[in-house]
């Protein structure tokens, strides 16, 4: 017999102990969007409609979150909701934070104002250039910080959520044929 009831058994520890890692990884990628929320703890900010795209599209809480916990429900969903996560996370990583920044830095102009600052930056990579971090973003402080930590939090969550949906398919599917092997 090629499958034995201790592999079955295999299976369905397998799949519990999957359900709960899938279930707290989306209570951390909802709890990490949420802090992208709030710069410094500080409310204001969302209020005056100063948080970046990336964030108030709540990848973490729908996609890395609501969806991943649907796992139970489809596997399917668990499936694009790590991956829209794990993209949109990347992207924000690629055009850095939204903040308010001196124009002038970029060009002659003197002005502030709310943007991307790093997105069309061709020559340099904020992420390897830690001196941009604090001389470019003047509001919220510590916004390349918190940009860059908790997006690579999601970014590290979504792709374990990808890896554990996969093995949870391949469990699934053994599962299946497990059982019409039984007598």
């Amino acid at each position: 017999m090629l499958f034995s009831p201790c592999m079955l058994a295999c299976s369905r520890t397998c799949s519990r102990i999957l359900g709960l890692s899938l279930g707290t990884s989306a209570l951390f990628a909802t709890m990490a969007n949420m802090a992208l929320l709030f710069p410094n703890w500080d409310v204001t900010f969302l209020w005056r409609g100063l948080i970046g795209r990336p964030a108030l599209l709540g990848a973490g809480l729908w996609g890395g979150g609501l969806m991943v916990l649907t796992a139970l429900l489809s596997s399917g969903l668990a499936l694009l909701g790590a991956l829209i996560c794990f993209i949109t996370s990347g992207v924000a990583l690629k055009d850095g934070p939204f903040c308010m920044f001196d124009v002038s830095f970029f060009n002659q102009t003197q002005a502030w104002t709310y943007g991307y600052p790093f997105k069309d930056l061709h020559n340099r990579n904020y992420l390897y250039d830690r001196s941009l971090w604090n001389s470019v973003c003047l509001e919220p402080s510590e916004a390349v910080v918190w940009h860059v930590s908790f997006f690579s939090i999601l970014l590290c969550i979504s792709l374990l959520q990808l890896l554990l949906v996969v093995i949870h398919f391949i469990n699934s599917f053994l599962g299946l044929f497990c059982s019409l092997c039984e007598k």
